[in-house]
C-alpha cells in the first residue's frame, strides 16, 4: 500500500481543474460561486471525495462573502457537503474539519440558538480531526478549538485557558500563521493581557500572507490593523 504514494497522480477531470483554478481566485465571489457549482455538478454524477470536501470549503467561504440573505443557506449546504465527504472517507480529516467550520460560522453569525445547537458537534468533529491528523492544514483543528473555547460560554464548556492552549499548539505547526496569531490576540485580550495581545497584533501586521490562504490572511491582517488602532486609541 505504501508504494501507491509514489505512483503518478491520476489526471484530474476538467471540471475539477477548472474549479480549483476558480477557487484560487475566491476573492471574487462570483468565481467562488462558480467553483462550488462545478463541484456540486461533479457530485451529482460521482462519489468523488475531493469534490465533496472542496464543495464544503467553498460553501464555507460563500457563507461569509455572498449576499447576506444567502449566507445561512450556503453554510447549511456546506455542512451537508462535509457530511457527504465523511460518508465517503470517514478516516480523512477534510470532511470533519469543514463540517465543523460551517457549523462554527453558523454559530457565530446567526445567534445563540445556532451556537447552542452546534456547539457539541463542532467540538466532536474537531476532536476527530485531531485524532486523524493533528497537523492537518497547519494545526487548523487546534486553531478552531481555540476559537471554540473562547466563544462558548463557560457554563457550556468554554475556557479562556484552553483557548490559549489550543492556539499555541496550532502555532507549533506554523509560527507565522496569521489567523492563529489574530485569534490568540483576541483570547489574550479576554484574559486582560493587553500588552501580549498588542504584540500579537503587531506581529500579524508584519507577517506575509500564506500563498494558499491569501484572501483569508488579508482579511485577518485588516482586522488586526483595526483592532490595534482601537486599542491604541484607548490608552
Amino acid at each position: 500500500m505504501y508504494l501507491a504514494a509514489f505512483a503518478a497522480p491520476a489526471a484530474p477531470t476538467p471540471p475539477q481543474t477548472e474549479a480549483d483554478a476558480l477557487y484560487a481566485q475566491r476573492g471574487e465571489v462570483a468565481k467562488a460561486r462558480r467553483a462550488a457549482d462545478l463541484w456540486e455538478q461533479q457530485l451529482r454524477t460521482s462519489a468523488d471525495f475531493d469534490a465533496a470536501w472542496k464543495l464544503a470549503r467553498a460553501r464555507f467561504w460563500l457563507g461569509s462573502h455572498a449576499n447576506e440573505k444567502e449566507r445561512k443557506t450556503f453554510l447549511e449546504a456546506g455542512i451537508a457537503a462535509g457530511r457527504a465527504a465523511v460518508s465517503r472517507q470517514p478516516n480523512r480529516p477534510e470532511g470533519h474539519f469543514w463540517i465543523a467550520a460551517n457549523m462554527g460560522a453558523l454559530a457565530e453569525s446567526f445567534g445563540l440558538r445556532q451556537g447552542l445547537k452546534y456547539r457539541g458537534d463542532i467540538r466532536d468533529e474537531l476532536m476527530t480531526v485531531l485524532k486523524l491528523d493533528a497537523a492537518f492544514q497547519q494545526g487548523s483543528a487546534d486553531r478552531a478549538l481555540g476559537r471554540w473555547y473562547l466563544k462558548v460560554p463557560g457554563l457550556f464548556g468554554g475556557s479562556k485557558k484552553k483557548s490559549e492552549e489550543h492556539l499555541r499548539r496550532s502555532l507549533a505547526y506554523n509560527q507565522n500563521s496569521i489567523s492563529s496569531r489574530f485569534f490568540l490576540a483576541e483570547t489574550l485580550l479576554e484574559m486582560d493581557r493587553k500588552a501580549e495581545a498588542l504584540a500579537e497584533l503587531r506581529r500579524v501586521g508584519e507577517l506575509q500572507p500564506d500563498p494558499d490562504w491569501i484572501p483569508e490572511d488579508q482579511e485577518f491582517k485588516a482586522k488586526a490593523q483595526r483592532l490595534l488602532a482601537t486599542l491604541l486609541q484607548r490608552r
